[in-house]
């Protein structure tokens, strides 16, 4: 973590106004353009409070990509816990990726500008922790379903879980991120986003009978 003890004791609702308002600016802006005052006016703290409770910018982009990781990590993490087979799963993680992104499409902006970003070193140490998580946790659950027989064995479990993550990651970013909604829209329609149900169900479609099932 990269705070202060000072930020450590101000209130949980004062700690969430700073994180939106970071968030924000710096989804929209990125880390070099990304303004600590507007930061701290839109908050609603002062400047030098600010700087009480992080020591610089840099400081304060690395806590709230950690905030944004491990909210990401806990909502995955629940639906790995839970009940179901390899594509049940794979159909919750869907459904919360659809939910997730349109409730957070600041923090899924973010994810998308660190894709891009020239400090693409402030963030990888911590990034790479959940990306680590989903690797390992989707590599498993394939090599489950294989040894369940549900699952072709000659595939590489280490590749298809990539392969599975980057189809989320694309997933995430269409439905926050202008771009990639352009995109979507372009290939499906515009009337895509009212179609939640649809979407879902095509993409498991896809997964099993592209990747998974024999």
């Amino acid at each position: 973590m990269k705070y202060t003890e000072s930020f450590e004791r101000i209130t949980e609702e004062k700690r969430n106004k700073i994180f939106e308002s970071a968030i924000t600016e710096f989804a929209e802006h990125g880390f070099d353009s990304a303004n600590i005052n507007k930061i701290a006016q839109n908050a609603g703290v002062s400047i030098g409070s600010m700087y009480k409770y992080f020591n610089s910018k840099e400081d304060l982009f690395l806590t709230i990509i950690h905030f944004g990781v491990e909210a990401t990590k806990a909502v995955l993490e629940e639906i790995m816990r839970g009940e179901g087979d390899l594509l049940t799963r794979i159909e919750k993680i869907i459904k919360a990726i659809q939910f997730q992104s349109r409730s957070n499409v600041h923090l899924t902006m973010l994810y998308n500008e660190m894709a891009i970003e020239s400090h693409s070193d402030l963030v990888w140490k911590i990034v790479s922790d959940m990306e680590g998580v989903t690797a390992g946790l989707y590599s498993s659950l394939i090599k489950e379903a294989q040894e369940a027989g549900t699952v072709r064995k000659d595939i590489d479990a280490k590749l298809f879980a990539f392969f599975l993550d980057n189809l989320f990651i694309l997933l995430q970013f269409s439905y926050s991120c202008e771009y990639y909604k352009e995109r979507l829209k372009l290939f499906v329609g515009e009337d895509v986003f009212g179609k939640d149900e649809l979407v879902a169900e095509q993409l498991l479609k896809f997964i099993k009978g592209a990747f998974f099932l024999i």
